[in-house]
């Protein structure tokens, strides 16, 4: 079955650190952009985290900078994408979705969602002060 399973999401104080998974069956993510994309209550979803699996290059929004790294998994599948978030926000609490793109399609905007077809169902991530 093809699909993308998200894996990590829970609850966690401020300042605190998550790892999620995603990981892919069915395909490779060789030669894909793999995303994070995340979405509150109430809000659009939005781009976080990037990265083109073959060049390794990635992207982050400017609201997680510094503290969220997007890396690909180096277990000996290597078929996922973990995302490292650290020193965690109140803001931070959302649905974080994976996402990957088509294979070799060259993407132009890495943090938008229209450039991804492929959606996991989603890990939830709640951080409180």
């Amino acid at each position: 079955q093809v699909r993308l399973v998200e894996s990590g999401g829970r609850s966690v104080q401020a300042g605190g650190s998550l790892r999620l998974s995603c990981r892919a069956s069915g395909y490779t993510i060789d030669g894909r952009w793999m995303a994070w994309f995340r979405q509150a209550p109430g809000k659009e979803r939005e781009g976080v985290a990037s990265i083109n699996i073959s060049s390794g290059r990635t992207y982050y929004a400017d609201s997680i900078k510094g503290r969220f790294t997007i890396s690909q998994s180096q277990d000996s599948a290597k078929n996922s994408v973990n995302l490292q978030m650290d020193s965690l926000k109140p803001e931070d609490t959302a649905v974080y979705y994976c996402a990957s793109a088509p294979f070799g399609v060259v993407v132009s905007a890495p943090l938008l969602s229209n450039e991804y077809t492929r959606w996991g169902q989603g890990t939830q991530v709640t951080v409180s002060s």
